[in-house]
């Protein structure tokens, strides 16, 4: 699974993310509004993924696993960060 929860309450998103872990992410969040994100296996994330975080914006355990996430999707969320 792409998206799950930890026992220590982290939102891991590892791997390919895509439109079919929006959802499940969106659940977590809401049911976990303080959750950190560790997005630092995370491969490929849809826009759907990345629009979730901008919303919600979570605390990030980073850097992302990808370049692109790296250079252009982390840079927007961390200025998003409250």
């Amino acid at each position: 699974m792409t998206v799950r929860l930890t026992t220590a309450g982290t939102i891991l998103l590892e791997g390919i993310c895509t439109v079919d872990d929006a959802e499940p992410l969106q659940q977590l969040l809401l049911k976990n509004p303080a959750a950190r994100v560790d997005w630092r296996g995370c491969e490929h994330a849809h826009t759907a993924i990345v629009q979730l975080l901008l919303v919600a914006k979570p605390e990030l355990s980073g850097p992302p696993g990808a370049a692109f996430l790296q250079d252009w999707i982390g840079p927007i969320l961390s200025r998003s960060e409250p």
